[in-house]
């Protein structure tokens, strides 16, 4: 069993904000840069659920012209409940904006007419643009953005370098790391020591795959497990926190072998 380190976007969409999803149900991954420029060409599950057909054929068309249509995965339903603010979908296509580049590690969830947009950028001067650009795209003084952004911590850099298209793997089912899992920690260690004094959060995921407590529970072992593991190798115990998050929140398509592959995986972020 494999874990993927990943890093990028999530993007959800929820047509009214009296709907509670799961970030399954209403997020979804997009890159960290534009097309012409990533070169790990990363992505884009858009997943959530829209008012009708038509607005999920123009915000997936939308997000094939923005994002290239090759990394677009749709998980994108509809809910024929779901009462949504005038000319959403509109609005919706306005706020996918190639300006969204600038953030890694991102999370934009349009809910209703309330955008929150919550990722990493550069500099401050970047943490002000890029929700002063999607307002202004907007165009519509009855959304709201909310910015969330923040500064990414130095040394993210380095270590997501060091893992690039690495798998931290797993025995079948279990905790267990393989020896390949093992000697991805190996590499890794040292680029953590060099971050002396920084906190650092290893984050495990699953596929969507038998029950979702299990599953919560299995990635939590495996992030655990990735802590022991770089202890011995001297990273402090206290630098590390490890979180867990089951299948909720999937970077690729959970009905075929490759999504489900991608899907488990272990992140790891940098703090300050």
């Amino acid at each position: 069993m494999t874990s993927r380190v990943n890093h990028g976007w999530r993007l959800g969409l929820t047509a009214t904000a009296l709907l509670t999803a799961l970030p399954l149900a209403s997020k979804a991954q997009a890159p960290a840069t534009a097309p012409a420029a990533n070169a790990n060409r990363l992505p884009v599950v858009v997943s959530g659920s829209v008012p009708d057909e038509a607005s999920r054929q123009s915000i997936l068309a939308r997000a094939r012209e923005v994002f290239g249509a090759d990394r677009v995965i749709d998980q994108l339903g509809v809910g024929s409940n779901l009462a949504a603010p005038p000319n959403w979908s509109a609005h919706v296509q306005k706020a996918l904006q190639p300006g969204l580049s600038q953030v890694s590690h991102g999370q934009i969830n349009i809910n209703g007419n309330v955008v929150e947009l919550n990722g990493e950028v550069a500099n401050d001067a970047a943490r002000q643009q890029v929700p002063q650009q999607l307002s202004a795209a907007l165009a519509n003084p009855t959304y709201t953005v909310r910015n969330g952004l923040r500064v990414a911590a130095a040394g993210q850099e380095l270590v997501d370098a060091a893992l690039a298209n690495r798998i931290v793997e797993f025995e079948r089912g279990s905790a267990v790391l393989t020896p390949k899992g093992q000697a991805v920690l190996d590499e890794l260690a040292p680029v953590l020591l060099k971050l002396s004094g920084r906190k650092f959060e290893v984050i495990g995921h699953t596929d969507a795959l038998g029950a979702r407590a299990a599953n919560v529970a299995l990635s939590s072992g495996r992030a655990e497990a990735v802590k022991t593991y770089l202890v011995r190798k001297g990273i402090a115990s206290l630098a590390i926190s490890t979180a867990g998050l089951g299948p909720d929140r999937p970077v690729a398509d959970n009905t075929t072998e490759e999504g489900r592959a991608r899907n488990r995986r272990i992140e790891f972020r940098v703090g300050k």
